[in-house]
């Protein structure tokens, strides 16, 4: 099949084009390439897809609404997964104009592309922070998400009503992800993980926030991507999320094992052969004390569960940042 991957030299984009690749898939990826974070990642990245012959490249932005529909029109895509998104929960406390941008703007012009030409199923990145500070746990995506704690948690959660009101007015199959904390090689350098590796193979100060006393369902990548795909195929009927008859579900997508913070640092010690150099600070604006994937849904509907244990996938990571930064 044809498939449009927006954000496709970014982290989740470049391993799910990969697979789609490695299928007999053809890609068409569009990413903008920001400077968000080094931009010779996702060069490095975008190289490797570059190689094979059914994967063309747009480098643009998903805002450019005049665009996103001749490329519509001209391409007349199969599946849509749209994974280009402004990331980070920090971040939007100091530019919140780019996640308007991207997260809000850049959407809309993925629903008109689906709206004037018809696609078997939208598939687009949500994400855990819409759950905000819910206390309850595991997250399940019947759970009260009205009170984000941040921008960034906005806008996802924005995403999962514009798709739903697109999907009801205008008969589009569309299924949301809620990502949960996704790691792994060719990962973002943002990601706290990331940093943890880069200071402590420098012997500088990492800071551990709430004291190293938060859970984080980490996912390893492969896991996302194995789940992505498993919904791509999973097409929503009428009624599946609401009374509307909406062809529109969202899905938890998360390892459903949350582990303590202060074990992923001696995790990643271990694989490093380095001991950390911990400043403890508190919790920080914009975060949550845990997160924790309700996979239930997924499962029943997909069959869809997580393989990569925190061990593995750390395991993993250090193996390909050693080649690939050292």
């Amino acid at each position: 099949m044809k498939y449009l991957i927006t954000g496709s030299a970014g982290f989740i984009g470049f391993h799910l084009s990969k697979l789609l690749l490695k299928d007999g898939h053809e890609i068409v990826g569009v990413d903008n390439l920001n400077s968000y974070y080094p931009v010779s990642l996702k060069s490095a990245r975008n190289e490797i897809l570059l190689k094979n012959k059914n994967y063309s490249f747009h480098h643009k932005d998903i805002s450019d609404r005049d665009f996103i529909l001749k490329l519509f029109s001209k391409e007349k895509f199969d599946v849509v997964i749209n994974l280009a998104a402004q990331a980070g929960v920090r971040y939007s406390l100091d530019n919140p104009s780019a996640y308007i941008g991207s997260n809000i703007d850049g959407f809309l012009s993925i629903l008109e592309g689906c709206r004037n030409n018809p696609v078997k199923h939208l598939v687009y990145a949500s994400s855990s922070s819409v759950y905000g500070a819910n206390k309850k746990t595991p997250f399940s995506e019947s759970d009260y998400v009205d009170n984000p704690i941040s921008l960034y948690a906005a806008t996802k959660k924005s995403n999962e009503l514009m798709a739903h009101c697109y999907s009801h007015l205008f008969d589009i199959p569309a299924s949301g992800l809620r990502f949960f904390t996704v790691y792994g090689e060719y990962g973002r350098p943002d990601m706290a993980y990331f940093k943890f590796t880069d200071k402590i193979v420098q012997g500088q100060e990492i800071e551990v926030y709430n004291n190293g006393d938060m859970l984080r369902d980490f996912t390893f990548v492969d896991d996302i991507v194995s789940g992505i795909m498993s919904v791509a195929s999973h097409i929503p009927k009428p009624g599946y999320s609401a009374e509307s008859g909406a062809k529109h579900i969202v899905y938890n997508i998360g390892n459903n094992n949350p582990v303590q913070l202060e074990y992923f640092i001696e995790v990643l010690e271990k694989n490093l052969g380095t001991k950390a150099l911990k400043k403890y600070m508190p919790m920080q604006p914009g975060d949550v004390y845990a997160t924790f994937a309700d996979i239930s849904l997924l499962n029943s509907k997909t069959g869809w569960k997580p393989k990569t244990s925190i061990e593995e996938g750390l395991s993993r990571f250090v193996e390909w940042y050693k080649n690939f930064y050292i």
